[in-house]
């Protein structure tokens, strides 16, 4: 669906304006020597469709702070939404001063969805360790706290933000992994809440709400070395990596993950961060390319697939 000859693009998000789908990507220049390398010289591009089919590459619109700053490592994952006439970019960052190692999540507006100016200092939301596990060496790689998934509040008239986290006190790194939640009246002023789940994995990555008849949805991405021995024992099958997805009657939860078949799990992995859309009637999956055959990362954005919901609420993937 989309690729850029001299970037791999991986992890992105949409939102739509009138008739027009804008996706944001992580971009990084194939000239680096490892694929790994790219998180760690990454921007945000934008590109244009009117079919999500044929896009139009508008290039770069977003990256680090050029100074000393606490998102000056990297710009990573997010999410776009509009109140009133502007549109509202949450984003991951990281510091060089701290090596990558703890994410925060920024805030940039626009009025015309490609020229973006932080708000203030950029820095929106910094961990809660009475919720959160902050950084420990040794124990998990990094401080979660990214990819923020920003939906308007459906119980009154604020907002409430998704983002990958993890909790502390587990006796396994993978139980760790949590959906880490804050709620907002006006887009600027954050109050942190407890995890809207936690368990089932060491990390539960790009999360995505979303509401079909009647049902809330949380599409996540996961490796298989990062399943719980309790998930592993459940699941009863091979472990794979892609994305599944928690289900919830409400928008806070309580969220389980939902039971069945792993919504799109390969192993090789072959698709990541996956994301659902609606088109009129219909609702499509989209991810982006991982592996290919000979395990090369290949760093582009794959074609969509329909996606059917069964009689009992559950997802399913049509595969070609």
């Amino acid at each position: 669906m989309f690729a850029i000859k001299d970037k791999w693009v991986w992890d992105f998000w949409f939102v739509q304006e009138n008739d027009i789908w804008h996706m944001y990507y992580l971009m990084a220049p194939k000239s680096l020597p490892d694929p790994d390398l790219r998180h760690w010289n990454v921007s945000i591009g934008h590109a244009t469709s009117k079919d999500l089919i044929n896009w139009e590459d508008r290039g770069k619109c977003f990256e680090p702070s050029s100074g000393p700053s606490w998102d000056d490592y990297t710009t990573w994952t997010g999410s776009v939404i509009r109140n009133g006439n502007e549109w509202h970019l949450f984003y991951t960052g990281t510091s060089k001063a701290e090596q990558g190692k703890k994410q925060r999540i920024g805030h940039a507006i626009s009025k015309n969805l490609h020229n973006w100016q932080r708000v203030g200092k950029g820095l929106a939301l910094d961990i809660d360790p009475n919720h959160y596990e902050e950084y420990t060496p040794g124990w998990w790689h990094d401080r979660a706290m990214r990819d923020p998934y920003v939906i308007k509040n459906p119980n009154d008239n604020g907002w409430l933000m998704y983002y990958t986290a993890r909790i502390p006190g587990t006796n396994e790194t993978n139980e760790g992994g949590a959906i880490g939640l804050a709620k907002s009246s006006n887009l600027n002023d954050w109050e942190h809440l407890p995890p809207a789940f936690a368990g089932g994995f060491g990390q539960l990555e790009v999360p995505q709400v979303l509401e079909i008849n009647g049902k809330w949805y949380c599409l996540f991405t996961t490796m298989k070395d990062h399943w719980s021995e309790n998930y592993k024992m459940s699941y009863n099958k091979k472990g794979v990596t892609g994305t599944h997805y928690l289900i919830s009657d409400h928008p806070e939860g309580p969220w389980k993950i939902a039971p069945g078949e792993f919504l799109d799990g390969q192993d090789p992995c072959r698709r990541y961060s996956g994301k659902i859309v609606q088109v009129g009637g219909t609702y499509l999956f989209i991810s982006f390319l991982d592996q290919g055959p000979n395990n090369e990362f290949l760093g582009a954005i794959d074609d969509p697939l329909s996606v059917t919901i069964t009689n009992d609420g559950l997802l399913k993937v049509n595969d070609v």
